[in-house]
């Protein structure tokens, strides 16, 4: 299962849930900035008026997509959309419920996406959990990027362009994920850890 790409729009849609509390305010906003009723934005974005009433109410979670035809119709990029108030306290919480989990192809491996929209071009975290056996295979990311695993839980092995090494709780590996990685569960026991992967680390260059 290899995470660039296939996964990447999973964890914007990650994003776009968590900042979803201050996007009804902004879409409220700017809607009225152009004296748009309901129904007129509705019209020029494709997104139904009963839904574009419950982002505004904080009464959806929603999607990428749904965000970037509202942005379209309000002639604003989707960070501005997202931006908050430079006045406003900045405050949010994610529930578990909103955290997407991915499964590798042997079942036995799970990330939850913990990243951001704001970040996702260029930094992305992720919960990562290994069953006994459990191996994620993963394509490479772009130039330069590094991965970091931080085992919390258990033992894992990662392997990159035939180099394996180890680790236990409380240690790190760091390496390049430009290529093919592999990360591993060769223990008899449940495995856990914290990934973080920068997508244009400088030091790779």
């Amino acid at each position: 299962m290899g995470i660039e790409g296939r996964d990447k729009a999973k964890a914007l849609e990650a994003g776009a849930l968590a900042v979803s509390g201050q996007l009804g305010k902004t879409v409220q906003r700017l809607r009225k900035s152009y004296s748009l009723s309901l129904s007129e934005l509705s019209e020029q974005s494709g997104v139904a008026k009963s839904i574009i009433s419950q982002i505004e109410r904080n009464e959806t979670n929603p999607t990428l997509a749904t965000i970037w035809r509202l942005a379209q119709a309000l002639d604003v990029s989707i960070e501005g959309v997202l931006q908050v108030s430079e006045d406003e306290p900045f405050l949010e919480k994610s529930t578990r419920g909103d955290t997407p989990i991915l499964v590798s192809d042997d079942g036995k491996c799970r990330l939850e996406i913990f990243g951001w929209i704001k970040t996702v071009e260029w930094l992305q975290w992720y919960g990562f959990h290994a069953e006994p056996g459990g191996v994620l295979s993963s394509d490479p990311h772009q130039r330069g990027s590094v991965e970091c695993l931080s085992v919390t839980e258990g033992e894992l092995e990662v392997e990159v362009a035939g180099s394996i090494e180890h680790a236990k709780a409380g240690e790190t590996l760091r390496y390049r994920c430009d290529r093919p990685h592999v990360i591993r569960n060769h223990g008899d026991r449940p495995a856990a850890a914290m990934m973080v992967c920068i997508l244009k680390a400088a030091a790779m260059e």
